[in-house]
């Protein structure tokens, strides 16, 4: 058979769109998208005709593949079995049942986002978070925009266009997705003034470094990273007075910005929000997504008269949030108001959950799919803190091989992202919450049949 005779041999693109499993994929992604994918296949199958026509059913399965596989690139749910609490790469914080219902009664139609109902007027759209935020925090006023990041570039470029920012050396960190504090102050127009060493700042490094064009004080959380060993730093109190002294606002990027002590669920202590305004902050970013449980936004809280200056800055104006944030926003602050309500964030249900009630539920796993075994582990807090601390958690170690087993979980209508520990792929229930578990066991029996 000659080369084009083996093309004629190909099927035609309307046999794919009249088959039922391909022509399913019409109403998710369009026909244009489903064409493409079939040209993609026959474009492959040309290239081999030289081993012959392969079968239809051959060509189908991979159409069927490739269709597949664009609908696990689309933004779907996915079950968590990593033990990382708040995992960068799968949308951090999962949001409490309020949140969530905030989200939707706001989306499926009109709200007052920029409205006064009592007063029948225009309005500010962040009147309503910003006073749970001064309730929750202590500050003064509060401020929101679209991430941390946004919250320290509207920082800079209100307070340090063309001026220094004092920064000790081992506080300039690069952030997820390679960018740098240093690039940030860069692109904001101020000047970076590096203080002390690596290892040791002090005072005086800063008090040397103070010059009629200082702006701003500014620490930074330093995330995902420790310096231990021979090492000093300046305490946040000391760091105030020195900006009271010398009439220079003192900023701090709390990063993940826990507004809870840690402590209380046998952690150790993390910075809170209220601790670095207690001591004198200025100002102070940190993020909604990570530690506060709720959408990803950048949370400016502080002195009153500097927030009133971030607020007529006209780059806020592309760094400003929308309605299903607020929504989301407003109604996770709401259940820190009432401490007995925390738990329905489902970062702190996470970390509240005892080994033996992550035992029971592994027990579940272990009676309904053979071959798993109850496994001691540590899952770890993530989004930048606590990096180095593991939490005692249970999980499911798997059956099989380790990266197989790993990537049918992920392939599935219900993608589960498991770890591999001790060479067998494992599902940490820490966090996997747990109405997600009659999902995950059924997937498990369907793959281990």
């Amino acid at each position: 058979m000659t080369n084009s005779e083996a093309m004629r041999g190909l099927p035609a693109v309307h046999r794919f769109l009249s088959d039922p499993q391909v022509a399913a994929f019409e109403a998710l992604f369009g026909r244009a998208q489903v064409k493409d994918a079939i040209a993609r296949v026959l474009d492959n199958a040309r290239g081999s005709l030289r081993d012959g026509v392969p079968p239809f059913g051959t060509l189908r399965d991979a159409v069927l593949a490739d269709l597949e596989r664009a609908q696990l690139d689309a933004l779907v749910p996915v079950v968590n079995g990593t033990g990382v609490l708040l995992h960068t790469n799968l949308g951090r914080a999962p949001l409490a049942p309020s949140a969530i219902e905030a989200i939707r009664d706001c989306g499926e139609g009109y709200s007052n986002l920029e409205y006064d109902v009592y007063e029948g007027r225009r309005g500010s759209r962040y009147d309503r978070a910003g006073a749970l935020l001064r309730s929750v925090t202590g500050a003064q006023d509060a401020l929101l925009v679209n991430n941390c990041a946004a919250a320290v570039l509207l920082i800079l470029d209100t307070f340090a266009k063309g001026r220094e920012v004092v920064v000790a050396r081992s506080e300039l960190v690069e952030i997820g997705g390679g960018f740098r504090l240093p690039d940030v102050l860069e692109r904001s127009g101020a000047r970076l003034v590096e203080v002390g060493a690596t290892n040791k700042v002090y005072l005086h490094d800063f008090e040397r470094a103070l010059a009629p064009d200082t702006a701003l004080l500014l620490r930074s959380h330093t995330s995902n990273y420790r310096i231990t060993g021979f090492t000093h730093d300046v305490a946040g109190a000391d760091l105030c007075a020195l900006g009271k002294r010398a009439g220079v606002p003192v900023v701090e990027d709390l990063g993940s910005g826990s507004l809870v002590d840690l402590a209380e669920y046998g952690l150790p202590h993390e910075r809170t929000v209220q601790e670095a305004l207690s001591e004198g902050m200025d100002l102070i970013a940190f993020s909604g997504d990570k530690l506060l449980g709720g959408p990803q936004a950048g949370i400016i809280a502080g002195s009153k008269p500097l927030i009133a200056r971030l607020r007529v800055n006209p780059l806020l104006r592309a760094l400003r949030v929308d309605k299903l944030t607020l929504a989301a926003l407003v109604a996770t602050l709401r259940l820190y108001a009432v401490p007995e309500r925390r738990t329905e964030i489902p970062f702190y249900a996470m970390l509240a959950a005892t080994p033996a009630q992550l035992r029971e539920r592994a027990e579940r796993y272990c009676v309904s799919v053979d071959g798993c075994e109850i496994a001691e582990t540590s899952a770890y807090v993530g989004g930048g803190a606590l990096p180095e601390h593991g939490i005692p958690s249970i999980g499911v170690a798997l059956p099989g091989d380790a990266e197989r087993v790993a990537a049918d979980l992920r392939r599935g209508a219900q993608p589960i992202v498991s770890r591999i520990e001790s060479g067998r792929a494992l599902l940490d229930l820490r966090s996997i919450l747990p109405q997600q578990d009659a999902q995950v066991i059924t997937a498990l029996q369907s793959i281990f049949a």
